[in-house]
């Protein structure tokens, strides 16, 4: 308060700079001063990391599996989760594969890997949605069921003989090092990067997240919008699927076993938190391209595949735990 004139002086901001301060906290910034860490690392602990061929064949250690995060991040946003993904490919694949077997060309192989994803996320979505049962407890049981009708089917056998043209999937170049695995990627992200942050439908997962009885009193519906995202979710498990199938060229009932774990990893790691309410895909993105690098990087290095289990392991609690942590000693210290 002026002596003078008897006014409260007040001091404005300057909201460009506190902007700027917001930005550098942020967790995406953090992300890509980790892969850009992890960048340096593996540039300069092997010298085939560079080659331009080398990292396009690093992307397919995390498109298959990043088009999954993209939609189980709107899903842990809005308070769910769906650990069948895996499984869902696995029997996905089976499907196709079983219609190769009766001649199927690639047009209805893809249809059937997309319709057989959206039945499993429909079924997923009606027991939870439905039946009103935790989806964590749902789809651990369809994560037995789906790659148990798999193995089923194919038991020790596998199913091969997919057309050539069924290869662009998962083989093919867009342009030079360009793969289509790559640009479909791209696509996904910028069309759920649109969907979650730029429309009244990515609002509605939000307000679902943080609190769905207020949702539902705001007139929300709630139960359509979650079996929406087990949808769209089974769509993209069915997406990955025929990239997978397309890129190994045959079905086993064990593809893509333990995907769900680095799917979870890859959203949690991204900023998206468990508990729903939050998270962004930029995020997603970053988190993805880091696992990939990481994994292809420990690759070259010849660290066995257990190893990088372990890994996936301790980032996935480390990244929930830590937050958590912090809150703790923030409390302490106030």
């Amino acid at each position: 308060m002026s002596e003078t004139t008897g006014v409260e002086m007040r001091i404005i901001p300057d909201r460009l700079r506190s902007r700027l301060q917001r930005a550098m906290r942020s967790w995406e910034v953090l992300l890509v001063a980790v892969a850009v860490g992890v960048f340096t690392f593996n540039s300069l602990a092997s010298p085939f990391f560079l080659d331009a061929w080398n990292l396009s064949d690093a992307t397919f250690n995390f498109t298959e599996k990043a088009m999954i995060a993209f939609a189980m991040a709107l899903l842990i946003i809005a308070g769910e989760i769906d650990l069948s993904v895996a499984s869902i490919i696995a029997l996905a694949s089976t499907a196709m594969g079983a219609a190769v077997q009766l001649g199927f060309d690639t047009p209805a192989l893809l249809l059937i890997g997309l319709g057989t994803g959206l039945l499993c996320g429909a079924f997923n979505g009606f027991l939870v949605t439905g039946l009103g049962l935790p989806s964590i407890v749902v789809t651990i049981g369809t994560l037995s069921l789906f790659r148990g009708i798999a193995y089923m089917v194919l038991g020790d056998q596998s199913y091969g003989g997919y057309p050539s043209s069924f290869a662009w999937f998962g083989q093919g170049y867009v342009w030079w090092v360009i793969t289509v695995e790559m640009v479909i990627f791209a696509i996904c992200a910028v069309v759920f990067w649109i969907v979650l942050h730029f429309t009244q439908f990515g609002r509605t997962v939000y307000a679902i997240g943080n609190n769905p009885t207020a949702a539902l009193f705001s007139g929300i519906r709630v139960a359509r919008v979650k079996f929406t995202l087990f949808l769209l979710t089974g769509l993209m498990s069915g997406l990955a699927a025929v990239c997978l199938t397309s890129r190994l060229a045959s079905t086993r009932p064990s593809i893509a076993l333990g995907w769900e774990l680095e799917v979870v990893t890859m959203v949690v790691l991204g900023g998206v938190s468990i508990l729903g309410g939050s998270g962004t895909i930029p995020g997603v993105v970053l988190a993805a391209i880091i696992m990939g690098m990481v994994t292809f990087g420990l690759g070259l290095l010849n660290v066995p595949g257990i190893v990088m289990s372990i890994f996936v392991g301790l980032l996935l609690i480390s990244v929930i735990a830590i937050p958590r942590l912090l809150g703790l000693v923030k409390v302490r210290l106030t």
